[in-house]
């Protein structure tokens, strides 16, 4: 069996290397990976291959720093091309990126088995470009493997139901199980406490008016209590640090370096999908910079908190959250071995 793996960005490159590690210990199952280059920079893409001891893609398409509609296009004819080469049994997508999309079309396209994991999450806000990719990659896959069975019920709300759904799990627990082990402390002087933020997501990058009062409310957090925050390319671009001094800025990190973050923080505040789980993961509290976030059980279980992007009342959740007394001993996504039933139902 041949499977087409298409990554693009830095979480995606967590979550293929799971399967990809499996994958190798079968031998009648061959992986092609295809590398979009959504991410490019090292810190961002090429460390992740290195460091999680996974195959260097066997297609870099280069494609990065368009817009959506140019970048997805060039994508999708990328793909394809590639596809016609190696004649895959399947085509494997991870997440929400305009890498999921792209790789999901033009599969289908040609007629190519699609797989999807991570599929049946909802934000129900239709103005985020992942939400629109979530829900076009899932109308078009052939099977799709779902994180929590709040995606299952999603997806039956749609229309989608049968053995095409699956409760997988979260590949993102078997990643972190599997490499914490390997965590890394990053070439940062770091505080001894701290909270650990990311700020990446285009509704407060490319808003001014969300994009300041976050840090502003986070310089003023600093002054009793550290913010240390590997910084995003794209945000780099748009702030000027030395507006907010009192935050520790640092250079993006690689996924085992962020393992050590996330081990060693006193709370996690982002606008990440996916850190809100590792947050989770590693027992620590969230606050979330989103009106909405698909990951809807850590709201409802007092994992997490969404935050307006206001100073006062970021200020007074992530002080709440400090304060919050959690269980985390919860069985939310799985029991860690998502590669594994992913893989043995795509050998069926």
């Amino acid at each position: 069996m041949k499977i087409i793996t298409v990554v693009g960005a830095r979480p995606q490159f967590v979550k293929a290397a799971v399967l990809s590690r499996l994958i190798q210990a079968r031998e009648s199952v061959k992986e092609v990976i295809i590398h979009t280059g959504q991410h490019f920079d090292t810190n961002m893409s090429k460390v992740f291959f290195q460091q999680m001891d996974i195959p260097e893609p066997d297609y870099n398409l280069n494609i990065n720093s368009l817009s959506h509609g140019a970048m997805t296009g060039r994508m999708i004819q990328g793909i394809e091309e590639l596809i016609v080469i190696e004649k895959p049994d399947w085509l494997l997508v991870y997440g929400d990126t305009n890498s999921t999309i792209a790789g999901a079309l033009a599969a289908k396209k040609l007629q190519v088995n699609i797989a999807h994991v991570e599929a049946g999450l909802r934000s129900f806000n239709r103005a985020m470009p992942e939400e629109i990719n979530r829900i076009l990659t899932d109308r078009i896959s052939d099977i799709l493997f779902c994180p929590t069975s709040t995606a299952i019920e999603n997806l039956k709300n749609e229309g989608i139901a049968g053995s095409s759904v699956v409760l997988s799990g979260d590949v993102m627990l078997d990643a972190v199980r599997n490499y914490l082990p390997q965590a890394l402390v990053p070439e940062a002087d770091l505080p001894q406490e701290f909270i650990l933020a990311t700020i990446h997501r285009q509704e407060n990058t490319d808003d001014k008016e969300r994009l300041y009062p976050i840090f502003e409310a986070l310089n003023m957090i600093s002054v009793t209590l550290p913010v240390v925050i590997p910084l995003h390319p794209r945000t780099a671009k748009l702030i000027d640090r030395n507006k907010w001094q009192n935050i520790c800025f640092i250079d993006p990190v690689s996924y085992f370096e962020m393992l050590f973050l996330l081990k060693h923080c006193s709370l996690v505040f982002t606008d990440s999908g996916g850190l809100q789980k590792e947050a989770f993961f590693l027992a620590k509290p969230c606050v979330t910079v989103r009106d909405q976030t698909e990951w809807v059980e850590l709201i409802d279980n007092g994992f997490n908190m969404l935050t307006a992007a206001n100073i006062q009342e970021i200020i007074s959740k992530i002080e709440i959250m400090l304060k919050r007394n959690l269980d985390f001993s919860i069985d939310l996504y799985g029991n860690g071995d998502a590669g594994g039933i992913i893989l043995n139902n795509l050998m069926k």
